[in-house]
């Protein structure tokens, strides 16, 4: 496939804290969709905990209502050096362009690009992110609040649960997205 085909890297990361560096990401996970729902590939680990940094009290509290989405971000956690340059080669052998997917892409694309330019250098998705919540919004033509998850319909999303365990929600936003995508060019063309 030539470069110009636009992968969706639907990436969901868990963290201990409201922002990189003061706190961590604990785990990320990434599946990279083309256009019609096939997955090319599938990416994910757990991070061992930055030194300098502390986990944010309420952060900590929201995990304890999630104790099996905990126990799976801290299995055999690896140094982020380490995660992340094999992350960036996993990208860039992709057989097409890489699109950053997030919900919201905000807060995932926002560690995601802290952890890549602090441990590799690299900028693989530059400073772009396409955001699922804008795009529902743009479909719906409606406002933003009325593009929470209880808000969109029910023929976009596949039979998978929003678990927090990274690779399990990059997975369903990633197909949630492709079902959004393939309807707006269903009516583009219709």
């Amino acid at each position: 496939m030539p470069k110009e085909i636009e992968i969706y890297v639907s990436t969901d990361i868990e963290a201990d804290g409201p922002i990189p560096g003061p706190h961590s990401m604990l785990s990320f996970g990434s599946a990279a969709y083309l256009p019609d729902k096939t997955v090319v590939g599938t990416f994910s680990a757990n991070l061992e905990t930055l030194p300098d940094a502390a986990p944010d009290a309420r952060t900590t509290a929201w995990w304890k209502s999630f104790p099996e989405a905990w126990a799976a971000c801290r299995l055999n956690p690896r140094p982020p050096r380490e995660v992340m340059a094999e992350y960036l080669a996993w990208l860039e052998a992709l057989p097409g362009r890489p699109v950053f997917l997030g919900w919201p892409a905000a807060w995932d694309f926002m560690w995601i690009y802290w952890y890549l330019v602090r441990f590799s250098g690299e900028r693989p998705f530059r400073e772009s992110a396409l955001d699922i919540r804008s795009y529902a919004m743009a479909m719906r033509k409606t406002t933003f609040h009325m593009t929470s998850r209880t808000y969109l319909p029910k023929r976009w999303f596949d039979e998978r649960a929003h678990t927090h365990v990274a690779l399990e929600d990059a997975l369903e936003q990633g197909a949630l997205f492709c079902n959004m995508h393939g309807e707006n060019k269903r009516e583009e063309a219709g």
